[in-house]
């Protein structure tokens, strides 16, 4: 094995250790950090160009066919990354064994600096180990930003009640140890009823900083210990944004909601090692997984935990995750070697690492910090897409005026950008334009994909705007939507799930309830799957096909997959029995009208409206020109 044996007490000897994922000499192609990278299989002497990489020597001395291989190559694996990757150098994909001597990794290293100024990143040294052939490095990649922009990654902190999750990350973000009394985690709390109970009961957002050499960058201010995130910014090339969750099970729905409308790239999940797995652990977890979402685990209190209950803790958390529900492969965490090879197949394997932290000793601290610095998002967007922005939160700041926060799903939004915002009540979308945007607090002129920001609306009162609501393209034509169809796995009901049964579904940042209409089956138990058809009893929304949903209400669960948008079928309401069957007659051709137009039942002002809004877009459009000209 590559990597540093790992020890186990017997009473987690099944837990996996990380070097089971270290590249083997026999099965060395499936090394994700070779230098011939993941193209290899297309460069083994007989593929294009008749390029032989795969060898541990081929970063020795290349040619210049060779050298343009191995930049194009790396540049691939950066864009593969998000920005980043971990290069190995010293092991080939050829099979053959590990290791060069001095003369040869000094070549090697000469060439990948070399590669590296080519394509604009950093070389950053991970690790150095030595071999029976010799020395092998592994080396992390960033790609450069500029001071007004950095790498972000999304993780969601959850786990039961009391399991230390606001105390970790006040220890992290703030560096400061906890004293075992709360300390840490009342610089997180937003409300006074939080600090009063010790819990937190809505979505709170910290970030952690990390320079180019990996090093974390969060000074609090000596006096009040408040974070200037300004400056953690500016002196970050990758940023790391905590969704700090509620985990008291009255707090559920926030909880969700931060799982869905947050789209975190990843999922800390917090276990008490004094208490184990109770109350909602298994919920978070489930939830995770029913999102897609890559889960690690961290083990807190250690400090205080007997050694028994502590190894009983992680046998029941193995036992947990390998059940048929999870199907993970947990792998213990003890050493920096373990750190490199878990966060290297975190993204793309079924592991899931596990951590043993204490936030009042700070034991293995350092080897969590680690690992959040070498995670990299995990998935990649494009400039040229069309832009669309969903918004989360709402607020309204004095001088400034109406300010929407939220996520950017795809596309390059720019400051005095129009977008189409919406729908409304009634379905509509009205332009308006784009005053201000800031990024973790530091205004910036354009924001991409994946990136969460806040922006700054002209000419529209809060009131107007809720969570859920969508900010896009006017070239996308954006429609809303009624109903819809799709593929849901009941988890747990009661009894039966019928037609007309009413429950909360979570989709993005979208949070209302919807009905039952029809299903392809006469009725839903736990672990039925069903096509289902959904209608929304409020308001119309804005969402895509493909997308994840939630459904829930009380202890029934269901998870699935949006398949179809529908049209909206008119549905007249009978305000007086005393009405006529041409009045209703009337009403009924009415709402047909409205539908076709923007899938509402409810629209008898429509089409008043949408003209408005075309007026109003026309306008904005001839403000901007004339601004620009002045």
């Amino acid at each position: 094995m590559a990597a540093t044996e790992t020890s186990l007490s017997p009473a987690v000897e099944s837990v996996v250790p990380a070097c089971m994922f270290a590249p083997d000499p026999d099965c060395a192609e499936d090394s994700p950090g070779a230098e011939g990278s993941d193209a290899g299989d297309n460069q083994n002497g007989e593929a294009e160009d008749h390029l032989d990489l795969t060898s541990k020597f081929a970063l020795v001395s290349p040619t210049g066919e060779q050298y343009d291989c191995l930049q194009k190559q790396l540049r691939e694996r950066i864009e593969e990354g998000c920005g980043e990757t971990i290069y190995v150098v010293g092991m080939g994909t050829d099979g053959g064994d590990y290791g060069l001597d001095e003369r040869d990794m000094e070549a090697s290293v000469a060439t990948v600096q070399s590669l590296c100024e080519q394509v604009d990143t950093d070389l950053i040294l991970l690790r150095e180990r030595t071999e029976t052939a010799g020395c092998v490095r592994d080396y992390l990649i960033r790609r450069r930003v500029g001071e007004a922009d950095f790498l972000e990654v999304r993780v969601a902190v959850v786990g039961n009640v009391d399991a230390g999750k606001s105390t970790l990350l006040g220890v992290l973000t703030h560096g400061e140890l906890d004293n075992g009394r709360g300390f840490a985690r009342q610089k997180l709390f937003r409300h006074k009823h939080e600090m009063e109970s010790g819990r937190t009961s809505s979505v709170g957002n910290d970030i952690l900083g990390f320079d180019q050499e990996g090093h974390v960058v969060n000074k609090p201010d000596s006096h009040g210990g408040s974070l200037d995130w300004i400056k953690i910014c500016e002196r970050s090339s990758k940023v790391i944004t905590f969704i700090d969750l509620a985990g008291h099970e009255k707090y559920l729905k926030t909880t969700v909601f931060g799982m869905t409308g947050h789209l975190p790239d990843f999922c800390m999940l917090m276990v008490g090692s004094n208490a184990g797995i109770i109350g909602m652990t298994k919920e978070h977890l489930g939830l995770a997984l029913a999102l897609n979402v890559p889960v690690f685990v961290v083990v807190t209190k250690i400090d205080m935990c007997p050694a028994n209950i502590l190894q009983e803790t992680l046998k029941l958390l193995q036992r947990l995750l390998k059940s048929p529900g999870c199907r993970k492969i947990p792998v213990l965490v003890q050493n920096k070697d373990d750190v490199i090879v878990t966060a290297s197949n975190f993204s793309s394997e079924r592991m899931c690492p596990i951590f043993q932290i204490s936030n009042v000793t700070g034991e293995n601290m350092d080897l969590l910090k680690m690992f959040l610095n070498l995670l990299s998002p995990r998935t990649t967007f494009k400039d040229d897409e069309l832009p669309e922005f969903q918004i989360d939160d709402t607020y309204s700041v004095p001088g400034v005026g109406t300010v929407v926060s939220g996520t950017t799903l795809r596309g390059l939004i720019r400051l005095n950008d129009t977008l189409l915002l919406g729908p409304d009540p009634l379905g509509v979308f009205i332009p308006i334009t784009v005053k201000s945007i800031h990024r973790k607090r530091m205004p910036v002129k354009e924001v991409r994909g994946g990136q969460t920001a806040s922006f700054a609306l002209k000419k529209i009162k809060r009131s107007s705007i809720r969570k859920g609501m969508v900010m896009v393209s006017p070239r996308l034509n954006p429609q809303a939507c009624w109903e819809f169809e799709a593929e849901i796995l009941v988890l747990h009901h009661p009894t039966t799930i019928s037609p007309r049964y009413q429950a909360m579904v979570h989709c993005g940042s979208i949070r209302q309830t919807a009905t039952i209409i029809g299903m392809n089956k006469d009725c839903l138990r736990t672990g039925d799957k069903a096509t289902v058809h959904f209608r929304f009893i409020k308001t119309p929304e804005y969402f895509h096909t493909d997308q994840r949903l939630v459904f829930r209400e009380g202890r029934t669960k269901a998870v699935g997959t949006i398949t179809k948008l529908l049209q909206s079928k008119p549905q007249a309401k009978m305000q007086s029995t005393k009405k006529t069957s041409s009045q209703v007659e009337g009403f009924s051709s009415a709402s047909e009208e409205t539908t076709q137009m923007g899938g509402s039942p409810q629209m008898g002002q429509l089409c008043g409206r949408q003209q408005g809004a075309r007026k109003h877009f026309v306008k904005i459009e001839t403000e901007n020109a004339e601004e620009k000209k002045s």
